[in-house]
């Protein structure tokens, strides 16, 4: 059942709903894109400050290993010091640096004897400096070492010539707590003309950088952990998690994201992941390039995905409240809206029942001021009541025969006053239209005649080919006003110099007698038949055709070339050149009649094809009855001449059948194309 609402009820309906719709569609998208943005914001300042801290944890291990790389530049003179003063110097360079470098937990190094003694031979073979510090005293040691061979570590370290950093170690510091702490080492290699001479170490606790990421919680229920280049865990709130392989504790992650990898290639990486309680969490990994070396670290923050979102929840839930008042707001407006408009509107509605109706009268108008759109259309119904009246008296006029009566329109969209108008309009264009038709009956009334013509001609003169083509261009010519013809007969005798033969011309009455000869493709009578189609040209080439009379010569206006053709054989071409310009019909007229021109000329083929033949064959005949009188008159001969004889009458025989069946043939074919051309 069809409910009937009024318009202050489908104004409240429709619009407050259609705007809460749109209101909440655009609070919620505002609100979605505003939380989205937060979201975004939050993850930006998590890859901001995971960069900030690689950058100080860089900045940190770049000094130690800046102190140690200076103390290996100075190493390279030590060719210009023999051993034991060398070995003193940089006894007292060693002293110096890790007593200034309290961050240092020991420095040792390895020289080569064979770099700095002359007199060891072997390629194995070191002096080891060692300073640590235990109970604030700094201790020293030196020694040979590797005497009778490299260790595989020390071999390994031989084959390093740049500085590097180790793999994190625990190792247990001298300052009588033993306690067990994570290390590592810088090392600097000292090398000469790329040959290993010694390797210069600071070994340091990762105390400082435990500290340090501690410390990094830039939110709430984050944390952060540094890993070295293999994997292990260099730094992590849970010192249960110290020096173990990444992949230990994050074995779904480091397969699904390829943490170990990206680290070792120095590549930043984020993701979010979900730990063993279902919570998610963003984490963010940055590299550390320490130094020139090749091994770099990373540090890596995980952030829990809520409290990213907490603050866009918060801004999303005060864009709830804000909409939801300002929808309240707006169902109020648009109810004291929706009385002050449908109450002129009610006074509207009486008078356009009684329009409908087909009550029109100057007294219906109606006057409500209140200075907008209801008032703009109470203007424009008085108008169109106005209007009506008009077009009510302008077509009683029209009824009455007076189709001069003027009219004007109300505006531009006055429909019905162009329908009057153009009714008006229809009854004048009436007549117009019947001239057309007229003239069309008499195109199609002069084209039929043209084809009965022509057919009589066509039919009376069927056994004559030049005649034909004579009759056929005269009469053409007359017909269609030109001024010059030609009929152009395809000449395929010689199937090597197929052309065009100019069968017959005619120009102002007068027939002309001409030999012309055109090759397939030559000029456009040559391109027609090549073609097949009809050529029509009105902007005619100067030098291709002049019309001649006695009183001079000018080029024609407009020139027609038409295929005779059968089944898309060109049988022929007619040519037709005037003064005037060829109208449309006409040349239908033209293409039509070519087409039974081409199939009389086929019929006249044959017609004359078979004579030939039948006179061919009386000639045989003849021929042959003189050859029998001969053998009667001359008996002895016969004998002699008897087998030959016989040999020629089956032939000729033979070649009477043969023509009677081609007779046969011709005449049925003559027959076909005369009731195709009827």
């Amino acid at each position: 059942m069809k409910i009937k609402l009024k318009i202050q009820q489908k104004i409240q309906l429709f619009i407050i709903s259609a705007s809460i719709i749109i209101y909440v569609a655009a609070v919620g998208y505002i609100s979605f894109k505003a939380r989205k943005m937060a979201y975004n914001d939050s993850i930006e300042v998590t890859d901001r400050y995971v960069n900030e801290i690689a950058k100080d944890i860089k900045a940190g291990l770049d000094a130690d290993l800046a102190a140690l790389v200076s103390l290996t530049d100075a190493f390279k003179v030590y060719k210009d010091f023999s051993k034991d003063e060398w070995q003193s110097i940089v006894h007292k360079m060693y002293y110096n640096v890790f007593k200034e470098n309290e961050g240092v937990y020991a420095l040792w190094s390895s020289w080569e004897l064979s770099k700095i003694d002359p007199e060891w031979k072997q390629p194995f073979g070191r002096i080891s400096h060692t300073f640590w510090r235990e109970n604030n005293t700094i201790k020293e040691q030196t020694e040979l070492r590797s005497l009778d061979g490299d260790s595989p570590i020390y071999a390994l370290t031989k084959t390093v010539l740049i500085p590097s950093i180790n793999e994190p170690y625990f190792d247990v510091v001298s300052d009588g707590s033993r306690e067990s702490l994570l290390m590592t080492s810088l090392k600097a290699p000292v090398v000469d003309n790329g040959k290993f001479v010694a390797v210069v170490a600071f070994d340091i606790t990762l105390l400082q950088f435990q500290e340090m990421v501690d410390a990094i919680r830039p939110f709430k229920g984050s944390y952060a952990f540094l890993i070295s280049h293999g994997g292990l865990i260099s730094g992590h709130p849970n010192k249960e998690f110290l020096n173990k392989k990444i992949g230990e504790i994050f074995p779904e992650d480091n397969k699904k994201y390829k943490i170990t990898q990206n680290i070792i290639d120095g590549k930043p990486l984020n993701y979010i992941s979900q730990d063993e309680n279902g919570v998610k969490n963003y984490v963010s990994y940055a590299p550390i390039f320490v130094g020139k070396t090749n091994t770099p670290w990373s540090i890596a923050i995980s952030v829990p995905v809520s409290t990213i979102m907490e603050e866009a929840n918060k801004n999303f839930k005060i864009s709830l409240v804000v909409g939801l008042l300002g929808i309240i707001l707006m169902v109020l407006v648009i109810a004291i809206i929706s009385r002050n408009i449908t109450n002129p509107l009610t006074k509207i509605t009486e008078l356009l029942k009684l329009l409908a109706k087909g009550h029109v009268d100057d007294k219906m108008k109606i006057k409500i001021e209140t200075g907008d759109e209801i008032e703009e259309m109470t203007i424009a119904l008085n108008s169109s009541i106005e209007g009506l009246n008009k077009k009510v008296e302008f077509a009683n006029r029209i009824g009455q025969g007076e189709l001069d009566h003027n009219f004007e329109l109300l505006g531009t969209d006055d429909v019905l006053g162009k329908s009057l108008i153009e009714m008006r309009n229809s009854l004048v264009k009436a007549d117009e239209e019947e001239e057309k038709r007229k003239i069309e009956d008499e195109k199609r009334r002069w084209a039929n005649e043209g084809l009965a013509k022509f057919a009589d001609i066509l039919r009376q003169n069927n056994d004559n080919l030049e005649k034909l083509a004579t009759e056929i261009i005269i009469n053409l010519v007359d017909y269609l006003h030109a001024n010059q013809g030609g009929v152009f007969i395809l000449n395929d005798e010689d199937k090597n110099n197929i052309h065009f033969d100019l069968l017959s011309a005619y120009a102002y009455d007068r027939r002309k007698f001409m030999n012309k000869q055109i090759e397939l493709g030559e000029g456009l009578v040559g391109n027609c038949g090549i073609e097949k189609k009809t050529i029509f040209m009105t902007d005619i080439p100067h030098d291709y055709l002049e019309i001649t009379s006695g009183l001079g010569g000018a080029n024609p206006n407009s020139l027609l070339i038409v295929p005779l053709k059968i089944e898309e054989n060109v049988l022929g071409v007619i040519e037709i050149a005037s003064f005037k310009v060829f109208q449309d019909f006409e040349i239908t007229f033209v293409e039509k009649l070519a087409e039974s021109i081409a199939s009389t000329i086929s019929s006249v083929r044959i017609n004359i094809r078979t004579s030939e033949l039948l006179e061919r064959s009386q000639q045989q005949a003849e021929e042959m009855a003189a050859q029998e009188e001969e053998m009667r008159q001359n008996m002895e001969e016969l004998q002699s001449t008897q087998e030959e004889m016989k040999r020629k009458e089956d032939h000729l025989k033979d070649i009477i059948d043969e023509m009677k069946e081609e007779e046969d043939k011709l005449k049925k074919t003559i027959e076909e194309l005369k009731r195709k051309a009827k």
